[in-house]
């Protein structure tokens, strides 16, 4: 399959174009030097954006995107649908390294994947992060979706 049209040459250091650039506008030109068709493409919630989700889509490439409140939309049907969300699908304990006891709960379920108003959506999740500190005895509690 043919490449689809180039976004653009990523701006050089000294432009002034390069001091206003930050991770959006940089991440599909970035993408354009390897061959992405087939992979899957994580990114943080700041790069949870319909024009890259399409853009990946073109490139017949997956993504697992964090959903944070730049999509509040998506983020409420997400937060409403777990809401209660019984047992997990998956428990992780992860050994007492680097000072810490984690344990990570996730869910995933495949209903969500056509209600949602998001581009190429295949699946949705929640992560809940427990952690202990060993010395301190501090817990604490996050919640991650996507």
């Amino acid at each position: 399959m043919p490449r689809p049209k180039k976004v653009g040459a990523l701006p050089k250091e000294g432009d002034e174009e390069f001091k206003r650039t930050n991770e959006i506008k940089t991440a599909a030109p970035l993408l354009e030097a390897i061959d992405i068709e087939g992979k899957v493409i994580t990114a943080d919630a700041l790069l949870t954006q319909r024009k890259f989700a399409e853009y990946l889509r073109e490139y017949q490439a997956h993504y697992h995107f964090t959903v944070k409140a730049n999509q509040p939309r998506l983020l409420a049907d997400i937060t409403l649908y777990f809401n209660g969300r019984g047992k997990p699908d998956y428990i992780e304990d992860s050994p007492p390294e680097h000072g810490r006891i984690e344990t990570r709960k996730i869910w995933i379920p495949a209903e969500l994947s056509g209600y949602l108003d998001f581009p190429h959506v295949g699946q949705a999740f929640v992560i809940e992060r427990h952690c202990e500190e060993i010395k301190s005895g501090k817990r604490s509690c996050e919640t991650c979706y996507g």
